[in-house]
């Protein structure tokens, strides 16, 4: 069981990379939509096609990370995620604070998604960087 979770060596599929850039591409359209609707306070009718497009692509995204490697959920790449899904969850308790946690939730993303390869694949499970793309695995 542990193999299947924590190969040695990430997991990939011919056309990985590929529909992971296609995948964040829609991601970020889909993201765009939601902006508006956040921040303009527009009724969700307007933009719940773009709140399922995030939503689609980004559990997309997690699952291919999840089979490459479940190390993913341990690094910081994937906690970030686990706290902007977090973030977002709040968002219906408290409604006013959707426009602030949204905008939280995007500086999340930049720093996390642009951070050198040694902090996004720093592991706080294992207290090092763990890139199981090149490297053995826990």
């Amino acid at each position: 069981m542990k193999e299947l979770l924590f190969p040695a060596k990430s997991r990939s599929f011919k056309g990985q990379r590929w529909a992971n850039i296609l995948l964040r591409t829609l991601h970020l359209v889909g993201m765009a939509g939601m902006a508006g609707g956040y921040l303009h306070g527009l009724a969700y009718a307007q933009w719940a096609g773009y709140f399922w497009l995030t939503t689609l692509s980004g559990a997309a995204l997690v699952l291919i990370a999840l089979w490459s490697s479940a190390i993913w959920l341990c690094q910081v790449r994937g906690a970030a995620i686990l706290l902007k899904l977090l973030l977002l969850g709040l968002i219906p308790i408290f409604p006013q604070t959707a426009g602030p946690v949204f905008i939280l939730v995007i500086l999340i993303s930049g720093i996390v998604s642009h951070a050198p390869a040694k902090t996004r694949y720093y592991s706080l499970c294992h207290g090092e960087t763990r890139d199981t793309k090149h490297k053995k695995g826990p």
